[in-house]
Parts: C-alpha cells; sequence; structure tokens
C-alpha cells in the first residue's frame, strides 16, 4: 500500500518551491509517494508536511479538516511557533516521517456561531488558534457584552475580543496581554484587546464552558468574526456570538520528546541565564 504524504507550500516564497522540489525527491527515494496539496483526493495520507510559517500551517489544517492527517511544519518564516522543524533540518523530518519516528499531539479547537439579527440561521465557524470579535471601523470602537456560560460578566468598549484555544494562546492573545497556557491543558481563553473599563482582565475557563461575546446594537461600528484571521465572518450590531470546544481536534505530528517549556524559550529566545534548577536562587 503506497504511503501518501501532502505536500504543502508557501505561495510566495520561492525558498518553499525549492525546498518541496527536494522533498519530494527524498520522500520518493524512501518509498513515500508525495503528493502536491492542490492535487489532493479522497484517498488516504499518512502525513502533510507544510513548509512555510504558521499561516501555512493553519492554511494545511483547513485543508485537511476532518481527515485526521498529522501535520508537521517546517519553518520558513519568523517564529513559527507550530513548527516542528527548522528549514535546515527538512532531511530529517523526511528520514523520521519514513522511520514513522514522531508522536501526535491532538490539540483543542474551537467551534464558533454567530447568531445575526433578523437572520432565523447562525453563521458556523471554527478555529485552532482564536475566534477574534473586531471592529470594522479602525477610528470606532466596538461595544460588546460578554459572558461565560450562560450568564453576564462585563460590558465595554473595545478594539477586538479574542477567543483562543491554549495553542492560540501563544498567537494574538499573547500579543493582547494574555496568558501562555500549556498545550495539554484543557482549557479556553477570552482575552479583552484594548478595552475601556475596570474589569477587562482576561479570563481562562473550562472546556465544558460557553464563551459569548454579544454585540450591543448602540455599538458606534459593526463587528465582524475572523477565525483564525483567515476566515471571516460579518457580525453587524445586534449580534450574539458563541465559541465552545470543538469536536474535530487537529493533529500536529513531534518529533521532540522535551516539555513545552523547551519550545516556549527557543522561540521566544527568552534569557535563562539565571536559572540553575537545583531549587537554590544564585
Amino acid at each position: 500500500m503506497s504511503r501518501r504524504v501532502l505536500i504543502f507550500t508557501h505561495p510566495t516564497r520561492s525558498q518553499a518551491g525549492v525546498l518541496a522540489r527536494t522533498v519530494a525527491h527524498d520522500l520518493a527515494t524512501v518509498g513515500m509517494e508525495p503528493v502536491p496539496a492542490e492535487e489532493m483526493d479522497d484517498g488516504d495520507y499518512e502525513l502533510a508536511i507544510v513548509l512555510g510559517g504558521d499561516g501555512s500551517i493553519l492554511r494545511a489544517a483547513e485543508v485537511t479538516r476532518g481527515r485526521g492527517i498529522p501535520i508537521i511544519g517546517v519553518n520558513l518564516g519568523h517564529v513559527g511557533f507550530l513548527a516542528e522543524s527548522e528549514v535546515d533540518h527538512a532531511s530529517e523530518v523526511v528520514r523520521r516521517a519514513a522511520e514513522r519516528d514522531y508522536r501526535v499531539d491532538e490539540r483543542m479547537t474551537l467551534e464558533v456561531t454567530v447568531q445575526r439579527p433578523g437572520l432565523p440561521e447562525p453563521v458556523r465557524g471554527w478555529a485552532i488558534n482564536e475566534a477574534t470579535v473586531e471592529k470594522t471601523e479602525r477610528e470606532r470602537m466596538i461595544e460588546v457584552a460578554i459572558g461565560i456560560d450562560g450568564r453576564g460578566v462585563s460590558t465595554f468598549g473595545c478594539d477586538a475580543v479574542v477567543l483562543a484555544t491554549p495553542t492560540g494562546s501563544t498567537a494574538y492573545a499573547f500579543s493582547g496581554g494574555g496568558p501562555i497556557v500549556w498545550p495539554n491543558v484543557e482549557a479556553m481563553l477570552l482575552v479583552p484587546i484594548s478595552a475601556h473599563a475596570l474589569f477587562t482582565r482576561p479570563m481562562v475557563v473550562g472546556p465544558a464552558s460557553v464563551m459569548a461575546v454579544e454585540i450591543l446594537t448602540r455599538s458606534y461600528t459593526d463587528g465582524v468574526v475572523w477565525c483564525d484571521g483567515r476566515r471571516a465572518i460579518p457580525a453587524p450590531a445586534g449580534s450574539h456570538i458563541e465559541v465552545v470546544r470543538g469536536e474535530e481536534p487537529v493533529r500536529l505530528a513531534r518529533f521532540g520528546a522535551g516539555p513545552f517549556t523547551d519550545r516556549l524559550v527557543k522561540k521566544f529566545d527568552l534569557p535563562v541565564t539565571g536559572w540553575r534548577g537545583t531549587g537554590v536562587a544564585p
């Protein structure tokens, strides 16, 4: 039976195209069948190799959604937090793929429901990192009320509200002052962005909770819900947005056996020169 591997390539980076040809050749050499993502069919695939940054990995997850295909990223971008390997080690990715020398992490996703005023049926979406309720007019604030599990929590004007997974805690939520949540923690985050209120702290809720954002009818601007910054759902004033844990996780292939702490320190280049690990302060 053929061991088929999808190859996703960043559409505008010339380096990605060159690397894709090398990876395809190496896969064929070890007895695996490389398939460009644009030629994907309904057959079975053992793995998806993504040559790009986190945006390319999100695109691969979108295309393969519901297929259960493990995704591994070779970073051609900047931080590349979701990527498992750097470009200099692409050959190692092929070798370990051939030997099935990797583990698969299942990452929580979000299901998004947007109920717009005057429409009988809601619009649905999903996200790996975050769903963001944003304003449509740059110079105005969006007026929102937020709630958890059917209870109102706070009302304020803001630039946006980020509703994130642990995987997304190091993306937009992190930039907005939210906490970093280890990916094995089953939780969801709600992070207000540039909010005008006394109570605008980020919140971490349980995986069974329902996070909600209502765009108030008095809002100075309509809203839009961005799912992973890729898929937009218009949300005019009066809309009600609910976010819950998704039923379909995303599967990421991993090589390293070290803790998430190693990735955090490496990707953000954190200074740890004073750390001794002995339990005694330096």
